[in-house]
């Protein structure tokens, strides 16, 4: 049992994670390439990594730096990769990096039941977070193996900082004297609300509901200015306005009040009645960046980890920092909020008054005034330029692979790879993230596609002869079963690869040829960043994609039917994210021809 600790300790049933042999990771990479690349292309690079590769060569004393560097830290890459993944990332955090989950609507309508809702969702966070640290959290396993739980207590009171020429997170709940209050947003107005009474113990719906009433009645529609869409911006570009705005005490003080809160609740203003049909896919929107600077994007602070957005019309959903959290864990902290929303509230609240919510005030001067009429401007551009397509596939879910001894996350994967050749007649670099916790401090990891099977089957799709057509459909789908047993060993590619150039950079050297090869450049071009969400919900999740000529496809496979969103740039001429999910659409059912014939 684990000791009620601040930070109880999960690790030491986590082994930690391994760095992949050389000969194996660069033939794993020049598999990848082969169906991306013409041959005479793969036989240039070959010689390339060959040469990298060899017995005593540059390869060699690369991999054994990080053998050195494996056996003196917690993690040999996670560190590595987050930076460079994520915190080196120069693009704006909404739509290029934090995801959105969307959650079926509740049945309410009106902003008495919003307050309600919100005070729930409040009590069920905060109960979460009890569990962490008494240590009550069940710990969770992948595959029977335990994972690392050491991401959990990092989602409270963590904020991403932007700087010059990269970004850094603040963790401001390991303290001795941890943050006890979140942030909440309501018409552009920041609120700081203590969730805790004095004697530390939590407080209850209605208390918390007693103070969101408060807080609705000191923020009224006014012309006050959308601080939150500066954190909107261009990172370097935010960094700037960030040390300007920090130049006064009063804003250094709302600021750090915002960074240092528990999380933050955004309460959205209504916005207007859709079709039914698009509605899923305005939802998933409204949560990814707030609908425009006309709408509920002042409502955001998307430098933090955890953001909570409940909507009038019974629209709800969370938005997360990718540099702390991941998809895994969210999906965990949801399906508890959605347990305890089940239950009744336990406590009778304790007759005592309570402090009026503070509201977080901000000196606007010209220069700042400058910097926020520019990131609105942006950030509108940036949503009008963002196609969301969120769609619900019933004809079936991960039962039907499942009955043909099939993995549904592979089946899919291979599904994605035929639609988009079927729209676009040619293969694309694509890269589906996967959880490395199974290792201590483990983070994520890339699985590349498509593989020579995928694109063997690709081709031979309108072929007439059915058996082979199907055989060629089980080796695709199967190859890609075992690329992501070999990631989950901690055998991936990507990783590993970054982790070599980063040790010669380390180590003053140059970067290696293979890495200026234009081969790599081609292969990390992702026209497809996918995603799928573990959760045992109706949950959507939605990103944009990586690249502007590219795509991102999330989903949520349940037993009958699929959860699928796809985000497209409309600035691309070639991408369609309509296209794609109608084609997706038509692939599956195909593909349920081929496993079952109806004729």
């Amino acid at each position: 049992s684990v000791s009620s600790r601040q930070e109880p300790c999960f690790f030491s049933s986590v082994p930690n994670q391994p760095v992949p042999p050389l000969a194996q990771t660069l033939q794993a990479y020049l598999k990848a390439l082969e169906p991306l690349l013409p041959p005479e292309e793969i036989n240039h690079t070959r010689r390339m990594v060959q040469e990298f590769g060899m017995p005593g060569g540059l390869g060699a004393k690369l991999q054994m730096g990080l053998e050195r560097r494996a056996r003196s830290t917690k993690n040999w890459i996670a560190p590595w990769w987050v930076q460079w993944a994520y915190l080196d990332s120069r693009q704006p955090l909404p739509v290029h990096s934090n995801p959105a989950i969307s959650l079926p609507r509740r049945d309410y309508n009106g902003w008495r039941s919003q307050l309600l809702f919100a005070s729930k969702l409040i009590a069920a966070v905060l109960d979460f977070k009890a569990k962490i640290n008494t240590g009550q959290l069940p710990v969770d396993d992948l595959r029977g193996k335990p994972l690392c739980m050491e991401l959990y207590p990092l989602l409270f009171s963590s904020c991403r900082i932007p700087g010059p020429k990269h970004d850094y997170v603040a963790h401001y709940g390991r303290s001795r004297r941890s943050p006890t209050h979140i942030t909440v947003v309501r018409n552009y107005q920041f609120f700081q609300l203590e969730v805790y009474n004095s004697d530390g113990s939590r407080m209850t719906e209605s208390q918390i509901h007693s103070q969101l009433l408060r807080i609705r009645s000191q923020s009224w529609k006014t012309d006050k200015e959308p601080m939150g869409i500066l954190t909107s911006e261009h990172r370097h570009t935010w960094g700037q306005a960030y040390n300007r705005l920090l130049k006064d005490k009063l804003n250094k003080e709302s600021v750090r009040l915002i960074e240092t809160g528990l999380f933050s609740l955004c309460l959205d203003s209504p916005v207007m009645r859709i079709s039914d049909e698009k509605y899923a896919s305005r939802k998933a929107a409204q949560i990814l960046h707030g609908g425009g600077t006309f709408s509920n994007s002042g409502n955001r602070w998307f430098d933090k980890t955890l953001q909570f957005v409940v909507g009038e019309d019974g629209s709800w959903g969370l938005l997360y920092e990718q540099a702390t959290a991941e998809g895994p864990p969210i999906a965990t902290l949801l399906d508890h909020i959605l347990d305890y929303c089940e239950k009744p509230d336990p406590k009778r609240a304790p007759l005592v008054p309570l402090p009026m919510p503070k509201k977080l005030y901000f000196h606007i001067d010209r220069e700042i005034k400058w910097d926020i009429e520019h990131a609105k401007q942006n950030l509108d551009i940036l949503i009008n330029d963002l196609d969301v397509n969120v769609f619900n596939f019933k004809r079936f879910g991960k039962e039907l692979p499942k009955q043909h001894k099939l993995s549904p996350h592979s089946f899919i994967q291979v599904a994605l790879q035929l639609a988009y050749y079927r729209v676009h007649n040619e293969a694309c670099a694509a890269c589906d993230i996967i959880s490395q916790r199974m290792f201590r401090g483990g983070r994520t990891e890339y699985i590349r596609s498509p593989t020579n099977q995928t694109l063997k089957f690709i081709l031979a799709f309108d072929d007439p002869s059915r058996e082979a057509k199907l055989q060629l459909f089980r080796e695709a789908v199967d190859t890609y079963a075992a690329l992501t047993k070999q990631a989950l060993k901690g055998h991936g590619i990507d990783s590993h690869l970054l982790g070599l150039k980063l040790q010669a950079i380390e180590e003053g050297l140059s970067v290696p040829k293979i890495f200026m090869d234009t081969a790599y450049g081609l292969a990390t071009h992702w026209k497809l960043r996918t995603g799928q969400v573990p959760a045992n919900t109706d949950s959507v999740m939605c990103f944009g994609p990586l690249v502007p000529d590219g795509y991102a496809v999330c989903y949520n496979p349940q037993a009958d039917h699929v959860h699928f969103s796809i985000t497209a740039f409309n600035c691309c001429e070639e991408t369609h994210a309509e296209t794609l999910a109608v084609t997706l659409k038509d692939t599956l059912c195909q593909l349920q021809e081929l496993l079952q014939p109806t004729v």
